[in-house]
């Protein structure tokens, strides 16, 4: 199984978390997002999106970090990711999903470029949009946790899920534009709890052989 990473990129992150909760052992191959690897033609010839993460396990291309994760719950079943109903897996999947595609598709490497390149924003600017967005999807994301009982230890009961492993990569690159995260306690609280474990910490950006 060689998965395809960058020790920045929240999407291949979240997958490292998983596969590290699961005990699954991988071989990583480095793509650096920052100097444009991922759009060179070698690159293309594995994804032809040009994207990160992307999993090859006997010959087959799996892309897009949800439904990796989801490929991993199916065919790894221990320790699952999803819990065993299908209105919890809902929930579960609602609140990864508030995270991968309304929250992160706003502040990724492309947006941020694009702001500052053909949009000519400044910096400033880039990172105002990028703590307006982070912060009010994750005040939405608090509201879903204290919606309903479900929410224990972790996002959803007392041990970690895949809304975890979206949540803890997206805290992480919104500190590093110091985002505010005062309106979202019990957020912050589930993250300092995921933050103690093994998986998440060995999954972390800084612990990654490609970090700088």
């Amino acid at each position: 199984m060689k998965l395809y990473t960058y020790f920045r990129s929240s999407a291949a992150y979240r997958v490292r978390i998983a596969a590290n909760l699961k005990g699954i052992s991988y071989e990583p191959e480095f793509i650096h997002l920052a100097k444009g690897k991922h759009n060179e033609p070698e690159y293309k010839q594995v994804n032809p999106a040009g994207l990160v993460p992307c999993l090859i396990e006997d010959g087959h291309l799996l892309t897009q970090s949800i439904a990796i994760m989801e490929y991993l719950d199916e065919t790894h079943p221990d320790v699952p990711l999803l819990p065993g109903t299908p209105l919890d897996r809902a929930r579960v999947r609602a609140l990864s999903l508030l995270i991968a595609c309304e929250i992160h598709p706003l502040n990724n490497l492309r947006s941020l470029k694009y702001l500052t390149g053909p949009m000519k924003h400044t910096e400033a600017e880039r990172d105002m949009w990028y703590r307006h967005w982070v912060e009010d999807g994750l005040a939405k994301f608090e509201a879903m946790l204290l919606s309903d009982g479900k929410t224990g230890k972790f996002c959803h009961g007392d041990t970690p899920t895949m809304a975890d492993a979206c949540l803890v990569p997206q805290i992480a690159n919104g500190k590093r534009f110091n985002c505010n995260f005062n309106h979202v306690p019990t957020t912050m609280r589930i993250f300092e709890e995921c933050d103690q474990l093994d998986a998440f910490k060995k999954a972390a950006p800084p612990n990654q052989p490609d970090a700088e």
